[in-house]
């Protein structure tokens, strides 16, 4: 390396490659994306919470020789405890809230070697496809920074896509990944349910529709971490399941001819764009050149009544964790500092019963019984990731009451299905619209097939390149011109 020029050039395991080959060492890493935050931030608002000094006295102390040992890493502000620092759930509720232990999954990165310097913006209790919390501000899109970077783990996704490091953790309730992925032209994988653990103190989030992975330039990046993160905890309520072998290994693997649905048309309310449509022609034609077969075909189900029952789970969810936080600090629900959109959903869930949990979870798992059996005939499901490419900050959480669903749902995809279903989902950032607005396609296999997908997606990323893509606001573009080396 000729100090920092190439840093663009290599994903999170290549980086890792040069720390082990003594080419670079991780404090050198370290103060890169450290230089890097400072370049952009202030442009998109991605990094929400510095730990600078922490990251260089955890270097000082030694790291882990793990797959990813020295590579610069990032937080999502929700749900993630990292022992001695502060956790906000993008929320005035928990501005002043200091995490006292490490979540499983923090654990575990760290044991692969990585260096957390940092939390990234997230909205109020991730409930947003968009990140625009009132405590934490709008998270802005590299790519514009007038549009979301998405949601809810927009801060992951505006930090990789704009060159302050290769690989970040991230979260994904009902497309929470995927949607932001396909926002800023990322790679964003869903992995199949109980794959990922919540622990030590849960079980679960949002009843089995939320899991943890990451937001990655490329597919081996998401594969390796899936190495360095997955298989079970004791006490946890179910598991994935087991896979014997590497997935960076499997990932590597040419696939099998493909059996691949796709569907034009969404389940939920609203219609794909032109621009969306336009990708996904361009994605059936490419795979169609790989050598895929194609069908148009989806299975057959009420979208309105799948994604009500989505909603009704996240907002039960929201109602109880306002209402542990009243008794936890013996004060009255109503004066809690939460923004409107938040306390909307938690008095729809309190307006719910018991039986409205217990139908809700009975669709979803019905939902799942439909998808497993259309995925015996066919191997992937194809769509679009979201509706639209990303819309204006301001768009939804600024729109008049009358207009506020229709405009979530004309940029909201089907991505809440998988969640739901508990199916691995992966979205590649395979088109742009004519303004230059990444469009990512929207890949799912039946549950537990979690290495197919990434076979899949690494065939689709040899095939069609994304990574040399720079968006205008880009750390490298902020330096002087020996710092455009692309990979």
């Amino acid at each position: 390396m000729t100090g920092f020029s190439d840093y663009d050039s290599y994903d999170g395991l290549g980086l890792a490659e040069l720390v082990n080959a003594r080419q670079v060492s991780p404090l050198e890493l370290l103060e890169e994306a450290i230089a890097r935050t400072e370049r952009v931030n202030g442009a998109i608002n991605a990094v929400v919470h510095t730990l600078y000094d922490e990251a260089a006295q955890v270097i000082a102390r030694g790291l882990p020789a793990g797959n990813f040992q020295g590579v610069p890493f990032l937080l999502k502000d929700l749900d993630m405890h990292l022992a001695g620092q502060p956790l906000t759930n993008g929320s005035r509720l928990w501005r002043n809230y200091i995490s006292e232990y490490d979540s499983t999954l923090v654990k575990r990165y760290r044991q692969a070697g990585l260096t957390i310097f940092g939390k990234t913006n997230t909205p109020e209790m991730g409930l947003n496809p968009i990140t625009e919390s009132e405590l934490l501000g709008p998270c802005r899109n590299p790519w514009d920074i007038d549009r979301t970077a998405g949601g809810s783990s927009g801060g992951a996704a505006a930090a990789v896509a704009a060159g302050i490091l290769p690989v970040a953790h991230a979260s994904d309730g009902g497309g929470s990944i995927r949607i932001p992925a396909a926002c800023c032209g990322l790679v964003g994988f869903k992995p199949s349910r109980g794959r990922i653990p919540h622990g030590p103190h849960a079980s679960e989030h949002w009843g089995g529709q939320s899991t943890s992975h990451v937001i990655s330039r490329t597919v081996r990046d998401s594969a390796a971490m899936l190495d360095a993160t997955a298989g079970s905890e004791p006490g946890e309520p179910y598991t994935a399941p087991h896979f014997a072998g590497r997935f960076l290994d499997e990932s590597a693997r040419e696939p099998a001819r493909l059996r691949i649905a796709f569907s034009r048309s969404k389940w939920g309310r609203g219609d794909y764009s032109a621009q969306n449509l336009a990708g996904l022609d361009a994605t059936l034609t490419l795979l169609n050149d790989l050598g895929h077969e194609l069908t148009e075909a989806s299975p057959d189900f009420d979208g309105e009544h799948a994604g009500f029952a989505m909603y009704t789970v996240a907002a039960i969810n929201t109602a109880l964790k306002l209402q542990q936080y009243a008794q936890k600090f013996d004060c009255n629900e109503r004066d809690l500092p939460v923004e409107a959109g938040t306390r909307m959903t938690a008095e729809l869930g309190k307006s719910m019963s018991g039986t409205d949990y217990l139908a809700a979870l009975q669709t979803n798992q019905a939902l799942g019984r439909l998808m497993a059996e259309f995925l015996v005939d066919y191997d992937v499901l194809l769509a679009p990731t979201t509706a639209s490419p990303a819309i204006p900050i301001g768009h939804i959480t600024q729109a008049p009451r009358d207009a506020y669903s229709d405009r979530l749902f004309a940029f909201f995809g089907d991505t809440a299905i998988y969640n739901q279903t508990g199916q691995p989902s992966v979205s590649l950032p395979l088109w742009q619209s004519p303004e230059g607005l990444p469009i990512g396609m929207m890949f799912s296999a039946a549950y537990g097939k979690d290495a197919l997908l990434l076979q899949l997606a690494t065939q689709l990323e040899r095939a069609a390149p994304w990574r040399d893509r720079q968006p205008p606001v880009h750390a490298a573009a902020a330096t002087d011109s020996t710092s455009n080396a692309q990979g």
